[in-house]
């Protein structure tokens, strides 16, 4: 039987798997990461102490993004003593209560971990189509006088995701937004845009995965599908009309007197999204 997986936060009992009678010690969460996850990737591990009423030790829940791959989890796992002396018991969640809230976006970072799982690293790439200073596009009504504060900057961002593979593409847009923390800083503003930046491109990757759903296999292979549900009116513009969407207000870096190089190679893109494809200047 197939499954279906979107780059979404897991939600249903079936997917995650209570672990108990673990002896409490330095890295455990670690140890849980390492044992469960040669099962397929993990979405959380949280492990916490016992009641005083349950005696001593400690108790984990482990969120798995596969339901199959929690029940084969808990089948190995089970009895088992793993990385202590003690057997642990192991059993996939049957309660529903506190499972059943809305299935949040996975934010960039879980998004790429789960595409590199199930696609490969070279199964996909993705690439900024453009990126635009909006700030001050909202507070231009004449007449209304100097701002007590400085507004937040404000970045656009629209980014494209493609699956070579399998011959899919897709597109997501987002709007970053950061607050200039010490207007006295002329830092500040440089500081409040990189901010801005990262926060919009990894919003917008994470709005392009969510077109894509993933169909496990029994046999262990993928296929993948476009998810027409979060279709938006960018995934039908062509790139030219993409890009002129808004009129570009870019940031002067002039009265700081710094060199355009040394602010965008403070950026650190590689830090946090090391597959995008920065746009040719």
């Amino acid at each position: 039987m197939a499954e279906v997986l979107g780059f979404r936060e897991p939600v249903g009992a079936e997917r995650a798997v209570l672990v108990w009678g673990l002896e409490p010690g330095p890295g455990l969460e670690h140890s849980l990461f390492s044992a469960f996850s040669k099962f397929g990737p993990l979405y959380s591990v949280r492990a916490h102490r016992n009641a005083a009423v349950a005696g001593p030790g400690s108790y984990a829940i482990i969120k798995f993004y596969s339901a199959g791959d929690a029940s084969r989890a808990q089948r190995a796992c089970h009895g088992q003593s793993l990385f202590q002396k003690s057997p642990l018991k192991v059993c996939v969640c049957t309660k529903q209560k506190g499972f059943q809230q809305q299935a949040l976006a996975l934010n960039s970072n879980k998004c790429q971990e789960l595409a590199n799982h199930y696609l490969g690293f070279n199964g996909w790439s993705s690439r900024i189509i453009t990126l635009q200073n909006v700030s001050g596009f909202d507070c231009e009504d004449e007449g209304l006088g100097e701002p007590l504060q400085k507004p937040p900057v404000k970045y656009l961002c629209a980014a494209e995701v493609t699956l070579p593979h399998h011959g899919l593409r897709t597109r997501g847009a987002a709007l970053g937004e950061a607050e200039v923390e010490d207007t006295g800083d002329p830092l500040g503003l440089v500081t409040a845009s990189r901010r801005a930046q990262k926060l919009a491109v990894g919003k917008a990757l994470s709005s392009a995965f969510q077109k894509i759903l993933l169909i496990i296999l029994e046999n262990g292979k993928v296929a993948v599908e476009y998810n027409s549900t979060q279709e938006e009116l960018t995934d039908s513009l062509p790139e030219e009309e993409l890009k002129g969407l808004l009129q570009v207000n870019e940031l002067s870096l002039e009265q700081f007197d710094l060199k355009e190089e040394e602010v965008l190679s403070d950026l650190s893109w590689d830090d946090e999204l090391p597959s995008l494809e920065m746009p040719p200047n």
